[in-house]
């Protein structure tokens, strides 16, 4: 069980440093799609090094007038 989670730690490690590499935290506007892609690309880890490219468009509903 413990090398199980040290795995996770290091595949979300690596999803970490992907999102660096790709200037997501530069460019962080808060806004939904951007913190969408950020837990993609963490989640997606090492897949992102083979050519996973994860993004994320969120459209939030407004309230109607």
């Amino acid at each position: 069980m413990r090398s199980g989670r040290w795995m996770l730690v290091a595949w979300l490690i690596i999803g970490a440093l992907a999102a660096g590499q790709r200037h997501y935290y530069a460019h962080f506007d808060g806004s939904c799609a951007k913190i969408a892609t950020i837990g993609i690309t963490w989640a997606s880890g090492p897949l992102n090094y083979i050519g996973l490219n994860p993004t994320a468009n969120c459209k939030v509903p407004e309230p109607s007038t």
